[in-house]
C-alpha cells in the first residue's frame, strides 16, 4: 500500500482537496480505540465538503494505511494485499466510512467488510451543518455512528452484527482491543470445532456447467473433483457451481459469481479454491487477486496426487517432468521489466531477469529429465525384447483410476501391489508372470501382466507425455485387459474416457478384454445393462475372487496358441 496515495474516484477533485485527504495519513490514534472524536469529525468534514463518501483504513497500531474517495466496496484493499496473521481470522484492518444518508450501513458496505475481513466497520452518518472552531478543527459533522463487525459462520443472524445508532463520544470510548480479542476467540472456537487439522487445506470447489455436457455428467465430474481433493489431502468445505454457455475469458465464472465466491471464502475460512477445468495463467492471477487465496485447477490437483504417490525413481522423475512442463508456460513476464537485452530501439531492457533465469533453469531440467525418461524407455524396451524372444505374451491392465486393477493383479498372481480406495493409489507399473492351465484339456501357458497408471476423464496432456515410458507398456502389449468399476454410477463414461485416451496412443493394441469389476457391490440394473450391452465381457470381483477362473480361461485361450 503506497504512502499517501488516495484511492477511489478522484475525478473532479481539486489539488487542495486531494491534499486534505493525503493529510489523513498523518493521523494516528491509540491502539485500543476504534476512533477518536477528532479523527472521525475530520473525515466527516472532508466528506461533507466533497459531497462524497470517504473511507479511511487503520491498522491495529492506530495508523492510517489507506484513504479512499467512495464507499468501502469502491475503495477496498485487494485480498492479496491484506495482512494474514497466522491463526487469526481477521485482517487487522478497520475502516471508518462516511455516508451522506442517515440510514444504517447498506449491504455493499457490509459485504466489503466481509471480503476484507475487517476488524470492524465504523459507519459515520454525516451532515453539512457542522462548524469549524477558531483553531480550525471541525465539529458537529457526525450525526450518528453505527458499529459493524463480522460473526462466525454458525451465527444464526447472518454474517455480521450491526449496533444501534450511537453517539460519536460513545464509540470513541469503545475498547477496540477487547472487541478484537473476543471476536478472534469466537472464530478460533468455531474453526477448532470443525474436523480440519491445522495443516489441512480448507477447499472450495468451483464448477462451471457449460452446454456441451449433460447435467448428470457435470455432477459426476464435481463428485470426482471432490474425491481428487480428498485424495490430495484437502477438506472440501463447500462448492459453488454456475451454468453458462461458455467460460468467461478473464474469470471463468463472471464478475457476479466471483463476488459470491469471494464472500464464501471469507465466511468459511477457505484457503484454497479448486476449479473443475484447466485455467490459463492470466485467469489464475486475476482470480487470486480477487480472492486473496491460492487458486488451482483440476490438473494441478492431479499432479499433486501423482507427486505424493510416486514411489520408484522412474515414477518420481516422470512426475517432476510433468510438473515442470505444466509450470513452464505459467511463468509469465510482466511488461518491460521482464524483458531481455534487445537489439534495437524499444527493445533494450534491463538484461536477463530472475524470471528468465528460472525459465532457463526449468528448460534445462526438463531436457535432463526427458533424457532420463528416454533411458528408462530403452531399459524397458530391452526387457520387452527379452520377453518377446521367449514368446511370452504380455497383457496390460488398463482402466479408470480406482477401478480395481491393482487388486486384480494381486488376486491373480499373489503380488503385493499397494491398493487403497483412493484415486491414483498406484502410479508405478508392476509386471508379474501368471501361469495359466485348463485342467480339463491340459492346455497351459504363461503370460505377463502389467499393472498401469489409472486413467481419468480429461487426463492432463503433461501426464500422458511424461508417463510415456510407463504407457509404452500399453502400446507394446499383445492385449489389453480393460477393468471397469461397475459399482460406479458413471461406469459407461469411464469406459469411453479410457478408450479415448487409448485411441490417441500410437499403435495401441486392438485386442481388448473387457472385465467388469466389483459385481458384488454393483447395482443390479447396471449389471443387467452391462450384460446386454457387452455380451462378450467378463464379470468379476477382484476383492472377493469371483469370476477369476473364467478370466484365466479367457486369457489362456486368447493369448496362448
Amino acid at each position: 500500500m503506497s504512502t499517501e496515495k488516495v484511492y477511489g474516484s478522484l475525478q473532479g477533485l481539486k489539488p487542495s482537496e486531494i491534499k486534505q485527504l493525503q493529510r489523513l495519513y498523518h493521523q494516528r490514534i491509540r491502539s485500543d480505540r476504534l476512533t477518536t472524536v477528532e479523527l472521525a469529525e475530520r473525515i466527516a468534514a472532508i466528506s461533507a465538503q466533497l459531497n462524497k463518501a470517504v473511507s479511511v483504513y487503520l491498522n491495529r497500531r492506530g495508523q492510517v494505511v489507506r484513504v479512499g474517495v467512495g464507499n468501502p466496496h469502491q475503495t477496498r484493499i485487494p485480498p492479496s494485499q491484506l495482512p494474514r496473521y497466522s491463526g487469526l481470522r481477521l485482517s487487522g484492518i478497520r475502516c471508518l466510512a462516511t455516508s451522506l444518508s442517515s440510514s444504517p450501513p447498506p449491504e455493499a458496505y457490509l459485504t466489503a467488510m466481509v471480503l476484507q475481513r475487517l476488524d470492524a466497520l465504523v459507519y459515520l452518518n454525516i451532515t453539512d451543518k457542522g462548524i469549524f472552531r477558531k483553531d480550525g478543527s471541525p465539529t458537529g459533522f457526525v450525526s450518528a455512528v453505527y458499529l459493524a463487525h463480522l460473526l462466525p459462520p454458525s451465527a444464526n443472524n447472518g454474517y455480521w452484527h450491526i449496533s444501534p445508532p450511537q453517539t460519536l463520544d460513545a464509540i470513541a470510548k469503545e475498547d477496540f482491543l477487547d472487541l478484537v480479542v473476543n471476536l478472534e476467540s469466537e472464530f478460533e472456537r468455531e474453526y477448532t470445532s470443525q474436523e480440519t487439522s491445522p495443516e489441512q487445506e480448507r477447499v472450495l470447489l468451483v464448477g462451471l456447467h457449460t452446454c456441451d455436457i449433460s447435467e448428470q455428467q457435470f455432477q459426476y465430474n464435481m463428485l470426482e473433483l471432490a474425491r481428487l481433493v480428498d485424495t490430495a489431502g484437502g477438506k472440501v468445505v463447500a462448492q459453488i457451481t454456475q451454468k453458462r454457455p461458455k467460460p468467461d475469458s478473464q474469470t471463468v465464472v463472471g464478475a457476479g459469481k466471483v463476488a459470491e465466491i469471494a464472500l464464501k471464502i471469507q465466511t468459511l475460512g477457505i484457503n484454497l479454491v479448486v476449479f473443475d477445468r484447466e485455467l490459463s495463467p492470466s485467469q489464475v492471477r486475476t482470480l487470486e487477486d480477487e480472492f486473496g487465496v491460492r487458486v488451482v485447477d483440476r490438473t494441478e490437483v492431479i499432479l499433486d496426487i501423482f507427486a505424493q504417490r510416486a514411489q520408484s525413481k522412474a515414477g518420481k522423475l516422470q512426475v517432476e517432468l510433468a510438473q515442470l512442463e505444466y509450470m513452464l508456460p505459467r511463468l509469465t513476464g510482466r511488461g518491460r521489466a521482464m524483458s531481455r537485452l534487445g537489439g534495437g530501439i524499444g527493445t533494450r531492457g534491463p538484461g536477463e531477469t530472475k524470471l528468465e533465469m528460472e525459465k532457463r533453469a526449468i528448460q534445462k531440467r526438463i531436457a535432463r529429465l526427458q533424457q532420463e525418461v528416454n533411458e528408462l524407455q530403452s531399459h524397458r524396451a530391452r526387457l520387452r525384447q527379452q520377453r518377446q524372444a521367449k514368446e511370452v505374451p504380455c497383457v496390460a491392465i488398463v482402466g479408470y483410476t480406482n477401478a480395481g486393477k491393482s487388486t486384480l493383479i494381486n488376486s491373480l498372481t499373489n503380488a503385493n501391489v499397494y491398493t487403497a480406495d483412493q484415486l491414483f493409489a498406484t502410479l508405478d507399473p508392476t509386471t508379474r508372470r501368471l501361469s495359466l492351465i485348463d485342467h480339463k484339456t491340459g492346455k497351459s501357458g504363461t503370460i505377463v501382466l502389467t499393472d498401469t497408471v489409472g486413467f481419468i476423464h480429461e487426463l492432463p496432456p503433461e501426464l500422458v507425455d511424461s508417463f510415456r515410458a510407463t504407457l509404452e507398456e500399453v502400446t507394446e502389449a499383445d492385449a489389453l485387459l480393460h477393468v471397469v468399476d461397475l459399482s460406479h454410477p458413471a461406469w459407461e463414461s469411464h469406459i469411453q474416457s479410457v478408450r479415448n485416451i487409448l485411441r490417441d496412443m500410437p499403435l495401441a493394441p486392438t485386442l481388448e478384454i473387457l472385465a467388469f469389476n466389483k459385481i458384488d457391490i454393483a447395482d443390479s440394473q447396471h449389471l443387467n445393462t452391462a450384460k446386454d450391452k457387452y455380451p462378450n465381457a467378463l464379470f468379476i470381483s477382484a476383492e472377493k475372487r469371483l469370476g477369476l477362473e473364467t478370466l484365466r480361461h479367457r486369457l489362456l485361450y486368447t493369448l496362448i496358441p
